[in-house]
């Protein structure tokens, strides 16, 4: 986009700047989005990536510059990038969270893997590879998950967690509960429950047909007699899966 100042090997101070702030422009972009999703790594740490990326890859390939007439030097311009692409996992992996079963942050950590990559696309001049990526990581990350929720809307399952008095019978009757409504159940485990003595606890997953069918099924679970709790993954709302 900008025509390097000299030689390959050098760069005028304004491209620099340009580089480095379209850097931030276009990290912070995406970390819009996952900061609007309440994500682990959000706005401040996808501008920092890559910023840090891009800079990295100014330094890697224009830092060293005066040594490249000196005799028995190799530059390698692509050394310090290939670093980056290895060292980012760091970041992904800590925004990956495992709760019980299920496993969140996979799409954050992919997030902040491809703005390392943004960043070095930025830092190399390389401007129209990182644009098309940008706009891509948005589609990705907004439109299709519209599409993909949209989709899946009724393969959602909760997990449900009942506590009640040692009753073989009670059962029976949640399971009543949820087939009447046409809800599968899937993975039961009864196990006894470690907090309070005599009492046994009933994990299972439910998949959901409709949200107001859930919430009537919880609310008659929690009436039937015996039943001392009923806890789930979170009913707060609609979109909550």
């Amino acid at each position: 986009m900008f025509a390097a100042s000299g030689s390959v090997w050098e760069i005028s101070q304004a491209e620099l700047a340009v580089r480095m702030v379209l850097a931030a422009a276009l990290g912070g972009a995406i970390g819009i989005e996952r900061e609007w999703n309440n994500h682990a790594a959000g706005f401040r740490t996808h501008i920092l990536v890559c910023l840090g990326a891009a800079t990295i890859m100014l330094m890697s390939i224009y830092g060293f510059s005066q040594f490249v007439n000196e005799p028995n030097v190799q530059v390698d311009p692509a050394r310090l990038a290939a670093q980056v692409i290895s060292g980012i996992g760091f970041l992904g992996a800590g925004a990956i969270l495992r709760n019980g079963s299920g496993i969140k942050g996979l799409t954050t950590a992919a997030s902040i893997w491809t703005v390392a990559a943004i960043g070095l696309c930025v830092g190399a001049g390389f401007l129209t590879a990182a644009f098309l990526c940008t706009f891509l990581v948005l589609v990705s990350l907004y439109v299709l998950n519209k599409w993909e929720k949209q989709l899946l809307r009724h393969r959602r399952t909760h997990k449900l967690e009942v506590t009640f008095s040692n009753d073989p019978e009670i059962v029976g009757r949640i399971a009543e509960v949820f087939i009447r409504r046409q809800m599968d159940i899937s993975q039961l485990r009864i196990h006894p429950d470690e907090s309070e003595e005599g009492a046994m606890k009933l994990e299972f997953k439910v998949k959901r047909i409709r949200f107001e069918k859930l919430l009537e099924a919880v609310g008659e679970v929690g009436r039937l007699e015996g039943i001392k709790a009923v806890e789930t993954d979170g009913l707060d709302s609609p979109l909550a899966a």
